[in-house]
């Protein structure tokens, strides 16, 4: 019996929409790839809201010059998820579910992997880890209660309860607008003067809607101090107040895993945004052989890179790759 590899040319961190691109990229060029993905297959996406609508219309969607057809202009998840996996078994692309890369270190040559459940080498690495595993903590008291979720799937768990939303980007108008829907009484909590400039062009004026007929309770330039079983505190510009409270939704942002870039050796910005040294060009990181792709090249900054934009990293990628490998012979 034949045992599987664990030689690569190119080892993908990262089984999302731009990890599935870079792997179909690298399989076009004829390098032998694997993917590892610690979850499920485009395991950020699965944990969107379940009946969450993507900004972007179906065809900014698609990779591997695959049709993404979906029955509306803007797809839905479930569409999204259906649209990867079929990509996945159409070009069986060589993927790892549910087995995470905890080390990558520098060998000559190449790079030697650590993985939960086995190791590997590789001469090059794209990390194409996204954002979406690691959540911006309020770091206030009581934001550890089983009450507090800094995520939002499903709005029938909240029907009928006093319900506490932060923050004013998509996830956390829709979470508002949804649950309100199923009898939530909803309480939106915003740090500035108003939602997000980012907000869904179609879902701002609901929102905007339902906060003039005072259907959901907006607080701005707001901000939550306090989390107790039955209550919150929220500072408000006329002062501290208390209100009855059985959820808090802290839909404040998500970030990169920076512990794991440094951890590997990829040098941080030092300002807020933390963003990874890359050349913009061929993604390649301070490490020679080590890449970047997708959504985890903005650091802190989230807003920059999405499926849309940064499929083209991928190519990016295996070309620099190829022009590595003519040079060496």
């Amino acid at each position: 019996m034949e045992l599987p590899s664990t030689q690569y040319d190119l080892l993908i961190i990262g089984g999302g929409p731009i990890g599935l691109a870079c792997g179909l990229a690298a399989q076009e060029a004829g390098l032998t790839y694997l993917i590892v993905e610690k979850g499920c297959l485009v395991n950020s996406l699965y944990h969107y809201p379940q009946h969450m609508t993507f900004f972007s219309t179906s065809e900014r969607l698609e990779i591997g010059d695959v049709p993404f057809v979906s029955t509306n202009p803007k797809p839905k998840r479930a569409e999204a998820l259906e649209y990867y996996r079929r990509i996945q078994q159409k070009f069986t692309l060589n993927i790892h579910l549910f087995e995470e890369v905890t080390m990558v270190r520098q060998q000559d040559p190449g790079f030697g992997i650590t993985t939960s459940k086995s190791t590997y080498h590789s001469r090059y690495v794209v990390v194409a880890t996204g954002f979406y595993d690691i959540p911006c903590l309020m770091d206030i008291p009581g934001e550890d209660l089983p009450k507090v979720s800094h995520y939002y799937n499903d709005p029938h768990y909240y029907a009928g309860q006093k319900v506490v939303v932060v923050g004013a980007s998509n996830s956390s108008v829709d979470a508002a607008l949804e649950t309100y829907r199923k009898g939530a009484d909803v309480t939106l909590v915003v740090r500035k003067e108003s939602i997000g400039p980012r907000v869904k062009y179609w879902v701002r004026p609901d929102m905007e809607n339902r906060i003039a007929a005072g259907e959901v309770r907006a607080l701005f330039n707001s901000r939550l101090t306090a989390i107790r079983p039955t209550e919150v505190d929220i500072q408000t510009p006329d002062g501290l107040i208390t209100l009855e409270n059985d959820f808090v939704l802290a839909l404040t942002g998500y970030q990169p895993n920076f512990t794991f870039l440094e951890k590997i050796g990829i040098t941080l910005a030092e300002d807020a945004s933390r963003e990874p040294y890359h050349n913009p060009e061929t993604m390649e990181t301070n490490i020679p052989g080590l890449f970047l792709a997708g959504v985890v090249c903005g650091g802190m900054n989230t807003h920059l890179w999405f499926i849309e934009n940064s499929r083209v990293h991928a190519t990016q990628v295996v070309k620099r790759i190829l022009a590595m490998e003519k040079s060496e012979q």
